[in-house]
């Protein structure tokens, strides 16, 4: 995986990604992330605007913000994705986040079984606040069982199989790919605070293998009964270092 890009105006570093978003972001020192997650889903644009709201109210330029967390109707085909992608980044791009198909930010996007949304919509989104701390800040964008590049289909780990073994290696596959973003940002499992699992699967069977060989569940495992955004996925993880998380409540 490459190697960290600064992003100075955020006061963060990311592992570049695809154009919709970044592989992670970690705080520079002197910087931490905090996270924001609102008290209900809100659409896009209410999002983005409560969104830079807030980020004004505590002194932050838009360009702080590191890390977005939305929730779909249903999962995508890969070409229905990368359209909403195309649209989602426009108002990275007017607040100089997003700049020559180079995006900073990380993502999570998933989709509710139950209890759904209308629309595309924010969940929460994360950004750097100044710090004495010391302690490393970070947060991953959602890792699948396949890699994260165009033609997603075509490598997803034992594509249209759910039996508990095929889930077990789709489980691996996408852990691997978290670990994979911990080395270039100097970090491991003994840095992460909260680490989250997203599928509508019971995964029980491989709770101890998986996330309890490799040290992950020290902060116990945040569990969301929801389904990754593109068709024939069934499995996301991501992992994250914050220290401060709030509720916005309209």
């Amino acid at each position: 995986m490459s190697g960290l890009i600064a992003f100075d105006p955020g006061s963060y570093r990311y592992l570049p990604g695809g154009f919709q978003y970044s592989a992670a972001v970690i705080a520079n020192p002197g910087w931490e992330i905090e996270r924001a997650r609102f008290a209900k889903p809100v659409s896009l644009v209410e999002g983005f605007a409560r969104i830079e709201a807030h980020l004004a109210s505590i002194g932050r330029p838009p360009v702080a913000l590191c890390a977005c967390e939305l929730r779909s109707p249903k999962p995508l085909s890969e070409a229905d994705f990368i359209a909403f992608n195309r649209s989602y980044v426009q108002p990275l791009e007017r607040w100089g986040l997003f700049r020559n198909d180079a995006n900073p930010v990380a993502r999570c996007n998933l989709c509710p079984e139950l209890g759904g949304v209308s629309g595309p919509s924010f969940y929460a989104f994360s950004y750097t606040v100044p710090s004495s701390s010391s302690a490393v800040s970070f947060v991953t964008s959602g890792a699948a069982e396949c890699p994260d590049r165009p033609n997603y289909r075509d490598s997803i780990v034992r594509l249209g199989e759910t039996s508990p073994d095929a889930l077990r290696d789709k489980l691996r596959f996408a852990l691997g790919d978290l670990e994979a973003r911990f080395d270039p940002m100097g970090v491991s499992w003994a840095d992460v605070l909260d680490t989250r699992l997203y599928t509508v699967h019971d995964l029980h069977h491989a709770l101890a293998d998986e996330f309890g060989q490799r040290g992950a569940l020290a902060g116990g495992l945040n569990w969301h009964f929801v389904r990754p955004p593109v068709q024939d996925l069934e499995i996301e993880v991501d992992a994250r270092a914050v220290r401060r998380d709030i509720v916005l409540v309209p």
